[in-house]
């Protein structure tokens, strides 16, 4: 096998195949005909907002034929590292997520880690939070995204309230999902296959096509989800095969592989 031919194809969930409970038109005949190639698939998440069974029950509900150990969620990667580093959190993470961190340790907390939560948001806990860096906790970002996209439009993401507690504190957050290459990369482990010869398809010129070529991969860019407000050219390299909706971007991918990004 050429060694940049494509073994591995990571799919982005929001945005890319559905939003909320709507599937993108197309994307399940995508996946279908993805699925009758002589590729590995892994689906990519920093959904934050609920826990990966519910994400799991949602996308099933939506018709897509998804095995719940496909998903590789922003959410597992914090887990892991809070217990690598065995501290107790204070989760600003939506209710739907919490099941995600059963078994976590979280009184008297001595950590901070932050999900998109709208609901914890408020002065208050941004306050506690605060307060915790200044006494040495670590902060923890699930990710960084500036904003995502909605039935209702384009939202604030996590990002702008972790960048707040990094300028009132004076401290950096330790990013664990998109676009970290620590990400993309322990999604891919268990195929064996090198960077270079894995796809990333996602909505994001920043967090999804551009993390996933800074370590390595081939990014393509989607026309869905964010697509409408990116400017690709200041953003991210050159995506490495032109932007079309998930249905027309399956039918490219033996070209993809032999395209240098």
């Amino acid at each position: 096998m050429s060694k940049n031919s494509v073994r591995c194809v990571l799919v982005d969930l929001s945005g890319t195949i559905h939003i909320d409970d709507t599937e993108i038109p197309g994307s399940l005949d995508a996946l279908e005909r993805l699925r009758k190639s002589d590729v590995n698939i892994k689906f990519v998440t920093n959904t934050t907002k609920e826990s990966k069974r519910v994400l799991h029950e949602r996308l099933c509900q939506l018709g897509f034929t998804i095995a719940a150990d496909e998903i590789f969620t922003s959410l597992t990667a914090a887990r892991k590292l809070i217990e690598q580093k065995n501290v107790r959190p204070l989760l600003m993470v939506d209710d739907k997520a919490l099941e995600d961190f059963e078994g976590i340790p979280r009184e008297n907390p001595n950590a901070v880690v932050v999900g998109l939560a709208p609901d914890k948001f408020d002065y208050n806990t941004m306050n506690a939070a605060f307060r915790l860096m200044l006494d040495g906790a670590p902060l923890i970002a699930i990710h960084k995204a500036r904003y995502y996209k909605r039935k209702d439009g384009l939202a604030l993401g996590p990002g702008p309230f972790v960048t707040a507690l990094e300028y009132s504190t004076d401290r950096k957050a330790e990013v664990v999902g998109k676009p970290e290459a620590a990400f993309f990369l322990e999604a891919v482990k268990d195929f064996g296959c090198d960077a270079a010869q894995c796809v990333m398809i996602g909505d994001d010129a920043r967090d999804d096509v551009g993390g996933a070529q800074k370590c390595g991969m081939k990014g393509v860019l989607v026309k869905t989800g964010k697509r409408d407000m990116e400017n690709t050219a200041q953003e991210m390299k050159t995506p490495s095969a032109p932007l079309q909706p998930m249905l027309q971007m399956i039918s490219l991918l033996p070209w993809i592989s032999f395209y240098l990004h």
